[in-house]
């Protein structure tokens, strides 16, 4: 378990008993700290952050005020779970872990790097019969509706396979303030890899859609945290026109093998570009809906922002919440590792990923003077629609000293990440802030 905050201050101050300005730069400088990794220190605070980074900041008056050093907003923290390998424990019931954005350098998310997001309480593994399970498919605007053994789906459709990222709706959430309750994800609540199934789309006309049909939701095989049979964790959806899409998969494996028993085994829904809690894990049911589907976590506040933008802190009503669907830009470093030391006169090459929801990323710039002037990276096009895309860049710095290495996307609609906070929301959904990583040149 995580050491409690207050735990946790107490230790940096011990730590750093003769500098409380040090300790404080360390304590906003956590993973683990529940406000903000970014934290929210005045321009005076310069020497301060110069004197801990170890360096001089050549573009510190480009530097936005507020900002934590990326050096100070890392962590290597490890977490593990059965088949899984370097992701961060965020929390335990129910088990949420993310992926340090250098474990996500591969052009495929490996199935021991994909994060953890659960709801409720996974089936048992050892319960789950791959032969004996089924799908039900159903709902009051389902013609025909028929339950399909896992055996009978790989019989009966054509399988595909895409490459398809999934990215949690509060992905970034560590960095709002004020903060927002829940897990406080930092970057690494995304992945991408190539799923194999069947496309939703023939299983629904197999079973008949009505025409008063507008929305698709599921169900899964987990169960609620408090025990009760008769809670559901979860179960969400998306409109029909998305279900239908060529991309939107019932799968069964990933990157070549069984999907992996925290990410849904042995079958889960695949609808990438959205949050990922629309595509449902240790699937059971499938319903054809006439109405908004109107299952746990679709209501309220749940995997909702604010209608119309807010002041920060602002109460707002359920009645004027909208439902997230595709995701916005974002993109991240994935090499090198960020608080790297790096030598004055080489050339410094970097890379990463970018995605865009349902959309194409088009254009890709990085900075190195806190977003005051940009440059273009070298963007490779996704490999099919959905999956997110490669690049690359190389830059040299022009002194020694502290620099920080931004990267921004830019959607086909035009539509750039926001170099730090995009709008503030009552749950800390869509963080698609510029990702950036701390240098030392000497």
């Amino acid at each position: 378990m995580k050491a409690s905050s207050k735990t946790l201050q107490v230790g940096l101050h011990e730590t750093y008993e003769n500098d409380p300005i040090k300790a404080d730069l360390a304590i906003f400088g956590r993973e683990s700290d529940p406000v903000s990794r970014r934290g929210f220190l005045k321009k005076s605070s310069l020497l301060a952050m110069a004197a801990v980074v170890g360096s001089n900041i050549p573009f510190a008056d480009s530097m936005p005020a507020g900002l934590i050093p990326a050096a100070l907003a890392n962590t290597t923290e490890p977490f593990s779970v059965p088949g899984k390998d370097g992701l961060i424990y965020l929390n335990d019931r129910p088990i949420n872990a993310e992926t340090p954005p250098h474990l996500l350098d591969d052009m495929f998310t490996p199935t021991k790097h994909f994060f953890i997001r659960n709801n409720g309480v996974p089936p048992e593994e050892a319960s789950i019969d791959p032969q004996a399970w089924t799908l039900e498919i159903a709902g009051e605007s389902c013609l025909k509706p028929q339950t399909f053994t896992l055996s009978e789906l790989k019989k009966k459709f054509k399988h595909y396979t895409y490459a398809l990222q999934l990215e949690c709706g509060g992905n970034g959430r560590g960095e709002f303030n004020p903060p927002a309750t829940g897990n406080q994800w930092a970057n690494g609540a995304v992945g991408c890899g190539r799923w194999t199934g069947v496309r939703l789309r023939d299983v629904l006309k197999a079973t008949g859609i009505k025409d008063d049909a507008v929305y698709v939701g599921y169900y899964g095989a987990d169960t609620h945290l408090s025990g009760d049979p008769t809670k559901v964790s979860i179960s969400r959806g998306v409109p029909l026109g998305k279900a239908l899409e060529d991309e939107t998969l019932i799968a069964w494996a990933y990157e070549g093998e069984d999907i992996p028993w925290q990410n849904g085994h042995p079958l889960r829904l695949v609808a990438g570009g959205w949050p990922a809690s629309v595509s449902g894990k240790w699937l059971k049911k499938i319903v054809i809906r006439n109405i908004e589907h109107d299952g746990e976590k679709m209501g309220g506040q749940s995997y909702r922002v604010p209608c119309e933008p807010v002041a920060p802190g602002s109460k707002v009503p359920n009645s004027e919440m909208c439902i997230i669907e595709s995701m916005p830009v974002k993109s991240i470093i994935t090499f090198p590792k960020s608080g790297i030391t790096h030598k004055l006169g080489e050339t410094f090459a970097f890379r990463g990923k970018a995605w865009a929801g349902d959309l194409e990323v088009s254009e890709m710039d990085v900075s190195i003077d806190f977003g005051a002037s940009w440059h273009k990276a070298s963007l490779e096009k996704p490999v099919n629609p959905i999956a997110w895309q490669r690049w690359e860049a190389s830059m040299k710095f022009p002194q020694k000293g502290y620099y920080e290495v931004w990267a921004r996307a830019t959607d086909a609609k035009g539509k750039a990440q926001p170099m730090i906070l995009p709008a503030w929301n009552p749950r800390g959904y869509l963080n698609n802030a510029c990702h950036r990583i701390a240098v030392q040149v000497v």
